[in-house]
């Protein structure tokens, strides 16, 4: 079935005049100056280069923050969509500087939908604000954490406190050292019903029995903000702490991860096209067996199928986000999962193809590829790996009733 999607606002298309504007002058030329503060500061620095807050002032200045959250934004996610897309052709600089970056976004998200007042004014508005920085603390290494409903976290009730005792990791944000809170998910009760035996809790940092113990490299790559392996021990913090309510742990992950894994599929996308245009502009200035690559068939189709890709995976993307914004999550929960599946995908086949032609320096830090690569087909583990979503695409699937009813097969 065709469904025509609705005409972005004027609102919207100036924001993503902006957006061009300000990636294209303002964030892709100050890339060299990041790498290059990154490399000084090493595997263990976590500090953010100058550059970052830098960025983060213009970005405001030209209106360009928390463009992610549609009732301070003014946009829907159909809207947000080609404006988030921008954002991931620079992936370590723009969403951070428009105060759009994983994991803040799907914090306050949830801290937005779930948040006591309390809460939002102690969390929500220092992180809306760009002054603080968060972490999500919920994937376990002793787990499949595939499966939610593993977590061994425990979270046991002591009068008016809770006690958390537990290790986590991916735990990504937790080294940088603006983390000011983590959003943790342990388990509450493990005799209550499969779905209602996870909490969700608020820990600041500092609170004592935190400890960090490493970061984790993505393919040898260390982020500046870190994925931290963090050990909870007797880790105490009042039970007006928790978000939402007791037991409702599950359910809040899951309104926390739906928006934001369309939001990273939106930026994905912007890697994908940063990708392909490298590709194109290589081979029109590389010449091989007597011609430039450009004119080679192999690499042609190359070119022509990433163009397929990407389209097919924004349209999936595309439709997800409108019926997010004309049905809501629940009922854009298969489309969600579709594109989280097929917008990976696309992105590293597309970013592969575009190391290919490359050569070597596809492999290095002289060009993005290689760092893009390693992050988008971690993609296809975080937020719910491929064969999650598949599952649950199956079983959707098996419950359809076809639009015309088959006629019986008979020998």
């Amino acid at each position: 079935m065709t469904v025509s999607l609705p005409a972005p606002s004027e609102h919207a298309v100036a924001l993503h005049g902006r957006m061009r504007d300000f990636l294209r002058d303002e964030v892709l030329p100050a890339e060299a100056e990041y790498e290059r503060d990154r490399r000084a500061a090493g595997p263990d620095g976590h500090e953010p280069p100058p550059v970052v807050e830098r960025l983060k002032k213009s970005a405001q200045a030209a209106g360009l923050w928390n463009l992610f959250l549609p009732s301070e934004s003014g946009l829907t996610q159909l809207e947000y969509a080609p404006i988030a897309e921008l954002t991931g052709w620079s992936l370590e600089l723009a969403p951070e500087a428009t105060n759009c970056a994983a994991p803040d976004t799907g914090n306050m998200e949830l801290l937005h939908l779930l948040g006591s007042p309390e809460q939002q004014q102690r969390w929500l508005e220092p992180l809306l604000a760009g002054e603080i920085r968060s972490a999500f603390a919920m994937t376990e290494p002793a787990v499949a954490s595939s499966d939610a409903t593993n977590i061994a976290t425990r979270i046991t009730r002591d009068g008016g406190d809770y006690v958390i005792d537990g290790r986590k990791w991916w735990t990504s944000g937790a080294l940088d050292p603006r983390c000011a809170v983590l959003v943790l998910m342990g388990k509450t009760d493990p005799d209550a019903p499969k779905h209602r035996q996870q909490t969700m809790v608020l820990v600041p940092m500092d609170t004592p029995g935190i400890t960090v113990e490493r970061d984790l490299p993505v393919f040898g790559h260390h982020d500046q903000h870190g994925h931290a392996v963090v050990r909870f021990d007797d880790v105490r913090v009042p039970v007006t702490n928790v978000v939402g309510e007791e037991g409702g742990g599950f359910a809040a992950a899951q309104a926390r991860l739906g928006p934001g894994r369309i939001h990273h599929c939106m930026r994905a996308l912007g890697a994908a096209e940063r990708a392909l245009a490298m590709m194109v502009a290589r081979v029109q200035e590389r010449v091989a067996f007597g011609k430039p690559l450009a004119e080679q068939g192999v690499v042609q189709q190359q070119i022509a199928e990433s163009r397929l890709e990407i389209e097919q995976a924004r349209a999936i993307c595309h439709q997800a986000s409108h019926v997010i914004d004309s049905e809501g999550n629940k009922a854009a929960k298969d489309l969600v999962a579709m594109a989280k599946v097929a917008v990976p995908r696309a992105a590293t086949a597309v970013i592969d193809r575009a190391i290919q032609v490359h050569g070597g320096a596809g492999v290095t830090d002289v060009t993005p590829l290689a760092a893009m690569y390693g992050w988008h087909r971690a993609m296809r583990l975080f937020d719910g790996p491929d064969e999650v979503h598949l599952r649950s695409l199956a079983k959707a699937e098996l419950g359809r009733t076809p639009v015309v009813p088959l006629p019986r097969v008979t020998v």
